[in-house]
Formats: C-alpha cells, structure tokens, sequence
C-alpha cells in the first residue's frame, strides 16, 4: 500500500540555557499508509509531540524530510518549508480552543468563514452539517458551545479540524482532558469516526490503551527516537526490548541465560530463576547469552492441579486481588514473586500451593540492557 505520509530522517532540536541542545527528534523516519491511523506512543519528553508539530508545520526541523501525497512540505536538503496554515491539515490539540461566543454550527463552520478560498452560505451549511452529523452533533448545531459536555466539545474540536477535508488529521492527546469513562466512550467513537471516512490520521499518546485500542500500526518513540514499529498486536505480543515490553502494558521480567536451541525453530532453551523455560527468540540467541524473558500475566495460566509438560511449576500464592472480571494474583516461585491473572474459578487461599503453566510462545526471550550496551 503505498505511503500517504512519509516521514524521513526527521532530526528536530531546541536550544538549551544549561548546555547542549535538546535532541527532541533523532532519526524519526515512518510511513503511514492512506485511511490509517497511526500513533506515537512514549512517555513524556520523548519526541513524539515535537514530531507531531514538525509534520504540522509548527517546528521547523534541522533536517530530514516529510512528504504528503508526495508533495514535499519540508526538506533540508532541498530548503523546502511549507508553512502550517499551507499545509492544509487538520489538526487538534489538547485545549480544544472551542470559541465561547458562538454555537456549535459556527465553531465548526469557522475554519471556512476565514480560509483563503471563499465559499457560498450553501456550501457552508452543507459542509459544516455533514461533519456534524459525522460527530453526532447535528442535532445541538444551535447550541451555544459553552453548554456542551467535555466529550461534545472534543467532538466539536473535531468536527472543525475534519470540516476542511484535510488530507492528514492530527491528533496530539485529544483525550488527555476527558475523566476515564468518557475517555473509554471516545475511543470508541473516534475509531468509527477514523474508519467511516477513512482520513489518514497521525495520533500523539502516551496512554499505552488508547494507543493498541484505535491504531493500525503504533510507533514506540523513548529519547526522540523509535524503538519499535508493529501493529497492536505485534507490540504488545513480540516487544523488540525491555523498554517496548514495560511501557505498553504490565508484564514480568525474568533474567536467565540461553541454555541452547530448542529442537523447535524460533524457540531456545534458557535457566531462569524460576528454572528451565522454553521460549520464544526474534533475535539470534546462543548459548550463553544473557537474556530477560517478558511474559504477561494473562498468559501464565494458573491451575490448583498440578500440570506437566515445558514451562510448568509450582510456587505459593502470597496476594491476590478480585477485580470483577479476574483475579489478579501475586505468586511466589522460591524467591520471585510473579503476577499473574486468572479467571474467578482460581480460588487458591492464601499461602496455599498453585500452580502455573507459561505458554512458550508468549514468553518472549530479550537481550538484557547489559548485554546489549556491552555489544555497542
């Protein structure tokens, strides 16, 4: 499928009063295919808004190129700048910058009252109502926008970035400000919303949940750089590293050191300290090497029988937490303490024996930190 947006090499800094500049963006090159929706994700600080602005036109870059559509709207090499209010995106912040004074059809009609090409009262009307009905707030078009509910008025912040018919929607934290309900319903909401138009939309989060619930394909940034690329799925199944598999979701890290090759491909055998696991390697492992395996705690299944086979124990159930729809368990294997959740039928007491069972293939074998600076 070929690229709506690419971005290349991107390189974006700021000066600092304390010494060397701050490398916000370094090396950041993606591409993001027309009607997906692809998502930074990283922890504050770590480039992605930076990044979000230089494709906007807000931050002018050191180098590096972005190109929509293929028309290049920024490149060092070549000097090329095309200002943001140029660019024709759509974009929306986490201030909604909703205007007080007027109603919800004008807020959404603004952009086009005040853009370089001139439109009729009809065409006004006929644009704005379509994006309404979009949003689903074709029905408050008179309201004054001071009377909407947090979740209207993002929709209505919505509505004016889409009225335009961007090429390339925007999205820097747009849920940040909802309270955890709302934000659920909006997730919802803004994945049929991305879907039915199919507008191509870069989406800016440090909310790991946000991020595998609406993306097609999700960027792990840490330190102005990209850690990992996948979909959803390949992220919070096969995390490149340490980094990718704590940030996006919970997980239990195990040290231990590669044993062998299993005799099935794709798996090694490595000794942990909770024993001899097999598990799975995307990296090319030999005896030896020192590795950290990443594993979920839903996938650690627990039992009150015991179970044979690779990959099973036995440990002592230290603590344990009714969450509704789980149990979340806290088990001890000699020394460690692994987390693990498991259906309500699991009623292993206090202090009495359970047992588990860790599916290989879930357990992702990574090289340790200190293995892998030492390589470097």
């Amino acid at each position: 499928m070929a690229a709506m947006l690419s971005v290349k090499e991107l390189y974006t800094e700021y000066a600092s009063d304390r010494g060397p500049p701050v490398r916000a963006a370094q090396n950041v090159s993606f591409e993001v295919p027309e009607g997906k929706l692809f998502t930074l994700l990283g922890p504050s600080g770590c480039g992605k808004t930076t990044t979000l602005r230089s494709i906007a036109g807000l931050e002018r870059p050191r180098s590096g190129e972005i190109s929509v559509s293929s028309l290049v709207v920024y490149s060092g090499s070549k000097g090329v700048f095309i200002p943001a209010n140029r660019r024709g995106f759509g974009m929306v912040f986490q201030s909604y910058a909703i205007w007080p004074h007027m109603d919800v059809f004008r807020n959404a009609a603004f952009p086009l009252m005040v853009g370089r090409k001139k439109y009729t009262r009809s065409q006004i009307e006929e644009k704005v109502l379509r994006v309404l009905k979009a949003v689903g707030l074709d029905h408050l078009a008179e309201r004054d926008a001071t009377q909407l509910s947090g979740g209207q008025q993002q929709r209505l912040a919505l509505a004016r970035a889409l009225v335009m018919e961007p090429k390339l929607l925007l999205l820097d934290e747009p849920l940040s400000n909802l309270d955890a309900k709302l934000r659920e319903r909006m997730r919802f909401e803004l994945k049929r919303m991305q879907r039915e138009l199919r507008i191509t939309t870069v989406y800016v989060t440090h909310d790991q949940t946000e991020a595998l619930a609406l993306s097609h394909e999700i960027a792990v940034m840490n330190e102005g750089q990209i850690i990992q690329v996948g979909t959803p799925r390949a992220i919070y199944e096969r995390p490149a590293n340490q980094f990718v598999a704590d940030f996006v979701g919970t997980t239990n890290f195990l040290e231990g050191t590669v044993r062998a090759n299993d005799d099935e491909a794709g798996f090694v055998r490595v000794h942990t300290e909770i024993g001899d696991l097999k598990v799975v390697a995307d990296d090319a492992l030999v005896a030896g090497d020192a590795v950290v395996i990443s594993v979920r705690p839903e996938d650690i299944e627990l039992a009150e029988e015991r179970r044979s086979g690779v990959n099973c124990g036995e440990g002592r159930v230290d603590q344990k937490v009714f969450i509704g729809e789980a149990v979340d368990f806290q088990v001890k294997v000699g020394e460690r303490i692994l987390l693990a959740r498991a259906h309500p039928r699991v009623r292993t007491r206090l202090g009495e024996t359970i047992y588990f069972d860790l599916h290989p293939d879930k357990c992702v074998a990574l090289k340790s930190a200190g293995a892998v600076k030492a390589a470097a």
